[in-house]
């Protein structure tokens, strides 16, 4: 199994971060600038997504960079673990964001406003934004697959999720338009009943970022497939040692960590010792991608 090199996967999540935060700039003014003008608290809604967004991009931006500098005195294990870093703060912001949306929304219900002047303003940008979102957000999504990435992981998420709710104010938008048409006196509740329905999305992808984020920060080991993949892989191995233990792994953004002791015969060369250990770590980096691995090898009867 062959995969890019750090390096070449580092250029790649720091090409499409950039990409994230140009695209997201754009819909973020685009949006202020059609909510405001047309008093739509649910397309303003949609902009404070859309800049939480473009805060999640930026974040994803320098976490990637960040996450691709190798190991220093300062960060011994690399810098893998600013990625996960960098989708907890982000799913923070979300959350900050949704609550402040639902208690705009709601004011606006008990006590509404201005009509929104032109609903069909809203209806074009909306549209835009979600195609636009699409097509970031699919590419964000290959990347992180590729790259392993959580901070482009977290900010695809971001986009896809402002795909549903660009679609929900499209139509909401739309209702305004054609209810006004047809005389719906009660046409302008679709306004904020949208954007509630917006923030409860927000929320939604907010509480997936920040669990997938812990699972990270948290060490917990890797999940169960790929232990059983590096359990196999040492078995392989067995007629040339006793036995092993203390097996741990963990990951760090897009970088695995695995370490164990590997119990051999008392009598074992310190040179066969080396080139056992030097055939199961290769083994074991053939079969994931970006694993750093740490054998510590053991005398029978000497067992830590």
């Amino acid at each position: 199994m062959s995969f890019d090199s750090l390096a070449e996967q580092g250029r790649l999540k720091s090409d499409v971060a950039r990409l994230s935060v140009i695209s997201n700039s754009l819909l973020t003014a685009a949006k202020v600038g059609v909510g405001l003008t047309i008093g739509s608290i649910a397309v303003v809604a949609e902009a404070i997504h859309s800049g939480m967004d473009l805060v999640a991009a930026v974040m994803a931006f320098w976490s990637v960079r960040k996450a691709a500098q190798p190991a220093d005195e300062d960060h011994p294990f690399g810098h893998g673990k600013f990625e996960s870093l960098s989708a907890a703060f982000e799913a923070a912001l979300i959350f900050a964001a949704a609550i402040g949306i639902i208690y705009a929304a709601t004011r606006r219900i008990i006590h509404p406003g201005a009509e929104i002047s032109t609903p069909l303003a809203g209806v074009i940008v909306m549209a835009l934004s979600a195609i636009v979102n699409i097509v970031i957000s699919t590419l964000l999504f290959r990347v992180a697959a590729r790259t392993e990435s959580p901070a482009l992981e977290a900010d695809a998420w971001h986009l896809r999720t402002d795909v549903y709710t660009s679609a929900g104010v499209f139509l909401g938008m739309a209702a305004i338009y054609v209810g006004r048409a047809v005389g719906w006196a009660r046409a302008g509740l679709v306004d904020p009943v949208a954007a509630i329905i917006v923030a409860l999305f927000i929320l939604h992808a907010a509480w997936d970022i920040s669990w997938r984020s812990l699972y990270h920060l948290t060490d917990r080991m890797l999940p169960p497939t790929e232990h059983t993949l590096i359990e196999g892989l040492i078995a392989e191995h067995y007629p040339q040692f006793i036995n092993y233990h203390r097996l741990r792994s963990r990951r760090a953004g897009s970088e695995r960590h695995v370490d164990l002791h590997l119990v051999v015969p008392p009598d074992t060369h310190v040179a066969d010792a080396h080139a056992l250990t030097e055939h199961l770590e290769e083994d074991i980096r053939r079969a994931l991608p970006n694993v750093q691995v740490l054998i510590h090898v053991e005398p029978e009867g000497h067992e830590e």
